[in-house]
C-alpha cells in the first residue's frame, strides 16, 4: 500500500511539473512585469518633464518675453526711424527688415503670456496623481498592444491620460482607467504559445519605447529652455530670483531703447 501510494504522489508531482513553455512564458511574465513597472515610471518622468517645462516656458513669457517682446518693437520703430533717415541707403532698410520680423516673432511668442491662466503657475503633481498616472500607463500604454486596432485605441487613450495628468485632473485619469479595466481589451486570453507570443513582443515593444523615451528625455534636456529652467531652479535655491533679475534688465534697455527712439522722433520733427 505505501510503495504504490508513493507512485501515486510522485505521478501528481510528475503531472504538476511546468511544460518547458509553461515555464518560459511565466519567465517572460515576470520580466515584462518589470518592464512594465519601468516603462510607466518613465512615461511619468516624461510627461512630468514636459508639464514642468510648459509651465515655466509660460512664466518666462509673462515675466521676461513681454518684456523682450517690448524691447523688440521699441527696437524696430528705431531701425525704420533710422532708415527714414537714410532713404538711399540699403543696408540700413535691411537692418529696419529683419528688426522687423524680430519684432514680430517676439509678439507671436509673447502671445501665450497673454492667454488666460494662473499668472505664476508650477507644474507640481501630488504623489496621488503621479501613482494614478503610473497605473494608467501600466495598464494602457500602446506599446502593450497586441494589433493595429488596439494599438489605435490605447494611443488615444494614454494621449488624453497625458492630458489628464499635466492638467492635474485626477478624476479624469480615473474614469480613464476605470473605462480601460472595464474594456474587451482589459481581458486576456487563452493558449500558452499564444500567449507566449504575445508576452515576447510586448516586451520587445515596451524596450523600444523606453529607448524612445530615453531619447526624448534626452533631447528635452538639451533645450535652451530646460538649461533656463536648470538655472532658475539653482538660483532660487540660493535664495535669488533670476527671472526678476533677467527683466530689470531688460526695463533697463526697453528705458534706454526709448530715449533713442525719442530722440530720433525730435530730429525728424525738426527737419
Amino acid at each position: 500500500m505505501k510503495r504504490g501510494a508513493g507512485r501515486v504522489v510522485m505521478t501528481r508531482e510528475i503531472a504538476k511539473r511546468p511544460t518547458p513553455e509553461e515555464a518560459e512564458l511565466g519567465r517572460k511574465r515576470a520580466e515584462l512585469a518589470a518592464l512594465e513597472a519601468t516603462l510607466a515610471q518613465r512615461e511619468l518622468d516624461l510627461a512630468t518633464l514636459q508639464g514642468e517645462l510648459q509651465a515655466f516656458e509660460r512664466r518666462y513669457l509673462r515675466i521676461v518675453g513681454l518684456r523682450l517682446a517690448q524691447l523688440d518693437e521699441l527696437q524696430a520703430r528705431i531701425a525704420e526711424a533710422e532708415a527714414a533717415r537714410r532713404p538711399r541707403d540699403p543696408g540700413a532698410e535691411e537692418r529696419a527688415s529683419r528688426a522687423r520680423a524680430q519684432a514680430q516673432e517676439s509678439a507671436e511668442a509673447a502671445g501665450q503670456a497673454r492667454e488666460p491662466g494662473p499668472e505664476d503657475a508650477r507644474f507640481e503633481p501630488s504623489e496621488g496623481l503621479r501613482k494614478l498616472f503610473r497605473e494608467v500607463a501600466k495598464q494602457v500604454h500602446p506599446d502593450l498592444a497586441t494589433d493595429d486596432a488596439e494599438r489605435a485605441r490605447r494611443t488615444r487613450l494614454m494621449a488624453e491620460a497625458n492630458d489628464a495628468y499635466r492638467a492635474g485632473d485626477e478624476a479624469r485619469l480615473q474614469a480613464i482607467l476605470s473605462r480601460w479595466e472595464a474594456s474587451p481589451e482589459a481581458v486576456k486570453g487563452e493558449g500558452v504559445a499564444a500567449e507566449l507570443v504575445r508576452v515576447i513582443r510586448k516586451i520587445a515593444q515596451v524596450e523600444e519605447r523606453l529607448r524612445a523615451i530615453d531619447a526624448e528625455l534626452a533631447r528635452l534636456k538639451a533645450t535652451d529652455l530646460y538649461q533656463l529652467k536648470a538655472k532658475v531652479d539653482e538660483a532660487e535655491q540660493q535664495g535669488r530670483d533670476l527671472l526678476a533679475d533677467m527683466a530689470a534688465a531688460v526695463d533697463d534697455d526697453i528705458a534706454a531703447a526709448r530715449t533713442r527712439l525719442e530722440a530720433l522722433t525730435a530730429q525728424r520733427a525738426e527737419t
